[in-house]
């Protein structure tokens, strides 16, 4: 069974992910650069002017293990709806096992998160897990104006724009990562079920890689993700996307002890401009 869930884990981390059971997040690996980290700014309501994404783009993403295809991961933002009197960007994504390895292990996994349009996080999360025979629905309701995070019956305190796993993905494409040097994190509060965690990106460097959707120059970085959970990983997550306005992701590859679990970007529309990362 673990390596099931192992390929399960593969097919959640196109996105940054948390920790399925809340842990205090522990301290941030030392580096051995000297670079200092970034904190996202604290101010309220900013407009953040962004070109990396916008509605009708579609991302579809195989993902497997050698050479078995467990599943298919497919990222979307179908509209822009109204949430607490603000535009918000609704964005979708699911995660469902092929035919073939359902009879193995099924998934079929529903996340949603509405994102302020101008100001880049969300004001409502929700997920809904099926993963053989384990399930779990989750909602969340964020104020982010009175700083409340609500769950069900319960309000917890959070801090100024707080990020949900899918949210946390969206803003770091917006990052601009030619001006930081391999090493350097930029960290971002990330709440889930009753605790916020730090969700640290690092920035890795560049590399050009080829995949099904094409051949692409790239920005690779690593989300250093909360130990424990569905979101464990057995080793390093790398995630590389395009070096250009739009960042989008093409690969994520997972290190296990077994070798390593990859995310590839197969096809993709709605992109909201030309991407100049693709070689061809």
């Amino acid at each position: 069974m673990k390596y099931l869930r192992t390929m399960t884990v593969a097919l959640m981390v196109v996105q940054f992910g948390a920790a399925q059971v809340p842990v205090p997040a522990p301290p941030l690996p030392a580096d051995t650069t000297a670079v200092p980290d970034t904190v996202r700014p604290a101010l309220e309501f900013e407009i953040i002017g962004q070109k990396a994404f916008g509605v009708g783009e579609r991302l579809v993403f195989d993902v497997g293990y050698s050479f078995i295809t467990a599943g298919e991961a497919v990222m979307t933002i179908p509209r822009i709806d109204t949430v607490e009197g603000r535009p918000c960007y609704q964005i979708l994504f699911t995660v469902n096992s092929t035919p073939s390895f359902s009879w193995i292990f099924k998934v079929e996994d529903r996340y949603e998160t509405m994102v302020d349009v101008d100001a880049l996080f969300p004001w409502r999360f929700s997920q809904k897990i099926r993963e053989g025979k384990y399930s779990r629905d989750f909602e969340a309701s964020l104020d982010q104006r009175r700083h409340i995070a609500r769950v069900e019956d319960k309000e917890y305190p959070i801090p100024p724009k707080v990020h949900d796993i899918v949210s946390a993905f969206y803003f770091a494409r917006t990052l601009d990562y030619s001006t930081m040097r391999p090493g350097q994190k930029t960290l971002l509060p990330n709440f889930y079920r009753d605790t916020t965690y730090v969700l640290a990106i690092k920035f890795l460097g560049y590399q050009r890689i080829d995949v099904d959707a094409g051949k692409f120059d790239c920005v690779l970085v690593e989300p250093l993700i909360t130990e424990g959970g569905l979101f464990k990983a057995e080793g390093r997550i790398i995630i590389w996307m395009t070096n250009d306005e739009r960042k989008i992701p093409v690969k994520v590859s997972t290190q296990v002890a077994i070798g390593s679990i990859d995310s590839e970007l197969r096809e993709y529309s709605g992109v909201i401009g030309e991407i100049r990362a693709k070689v061809k």
